[in-house]
């Protein structure tokens, strides 16, 4: 099921999760400074790659929309997306902020807005400062030596380098014969190898996974979307990660199966893949073009802003067709 990629070469043992252990931070393979993990698999190789296979075709946003009222992670009282306007061309007049007065505030019709929301909303990357174990995060980095007062000092978004790389799409939901796949439906090898079968669909080092479970049908309902997910197991998890997955994203709000089957961990899966693993998770993707035109194989771009230390920021993934 795990290749290599065509002309590319890859040192697979620097997979971290095929020396992991269990709950444990795994050092990461590619040296003491590393705060990018299974992100190194990309070369100039692997891009070149993949980008002289763009066929020019269709080009899919996998990003969702931002809006009040939008689906969001808050079950643990982190605030949602608002918007709020700073300037109207209307207030402007009555305010005269600038201070150039009534003719020019007439000529010029000023608006601006701000934002405020969890940097987990929306279509966004999980950095390695999100989850760990026992006070520290990937490659070892501990909080009593990295955690400032306003954020890591390791291992943020800032770190995160443009993606370029193969995109595999594993649509789950179709695979089940389910628009949407039930609630705390458990996504695991057994899932993910059948899909990938029906699908003619070969995993290789260096991938940027996607699966897809057909929640993005109920987006943007609240109360439906963040109901108890669908998702990915550990069992899942390790199995993408040891084919060499270089970052593994969703189509719901945690990637993983929710709640969690393992009673000692509320977010198994999300500690695994970002502490042991060393793959970056993506979440709120929207899948549903590409499923409905069978694209289970594509050029993947995408970069997240560059929030200093930040434990997660929105992204605006792109899938190109590809020959």
């Amino acid at each position: 099921m795990c290749v290599p990629a065509e002309n590319v070469e890859w040192d697979v043992e620097r997979i971290a999760a095929r020396v992991s252990r269990f709950r444990e931070v795994t050092k990461s393979p590619f040296g003491s400074k590393d705060q990018i993990g299974m992100l190194n698999l990309a070369t100039e190789n692997s891009v070149a790659a993949i980008m002289s296979r763009i066929s020019g075709g269709r080009i899919y946003d996998l990003a969702v929309e931002y809006t009040l009222g939008m689906p969001s992670w808050t079950g643990a009282g982190d605030p949602p997306f608002q918007i709020w306007m700073s300037h109207t061309p209307s207030g402007t007049l009555v305010e005269d902020t600038m201070g150039v007065g009534d003719e020019q505030n007439r000529l010029v019709a000023y608006s601006g807005d701000c934002i405020s929301m969890y940097t987990h909303t929306g279509t966004h990357v999980d950095a390695f400062s999100h989850f760990g174990y026992d006070g520290k995060v990937w490659n070892g980095f501990e909080e009593s030596e990295h955690l400032g007062s306003r954020h890591w000092e390791v291992c943020g978004a800032d770190q995160h380098p443009p993606v370029i790389a193969r995109g595999v799409m594993i649509d789950v939901a179709a695979s089940e014969g389910e628009e949407i796949l039930p609630d705390s439906f458990p996504i695991g090898e057994r899932e993910l190898r059948a899909a990938l079968k029906k699908q003619g669909t070969e995993l290789q080092v260096g991938d940027v996974v996607m699966i897809r479970t057909g929640r993005m049908r109920i987006w943007p309902d609240f109360e439906l979307y963040t109901a108890p997910e669908p998702g990915l197991t550990r069992d899942g998890a390790e199995f993408l990660a040891k084919a060499g997955a270089m970052m593994i994203g969703a189509d719901n709000i945690a990637l993983e199966q929710m709640p969690s089957s393992d009673p000692e961990n509320w977010q198994v899966v999300h500690t695994y893949l970002l502490a042991e693993a060393g793959v970056p998770i993506v979440e709120v993707v929207n899948l549903e073009q590409l499923a409905a035109n069978r694209e289970y194989e594509f050029a993947f771009i995408g970069a997240c802003l560059k929030i200093k230390g930040a434990t997660g920021a929105p992204m605006r993934p792109l899938a190109m067709s590809v020959r």
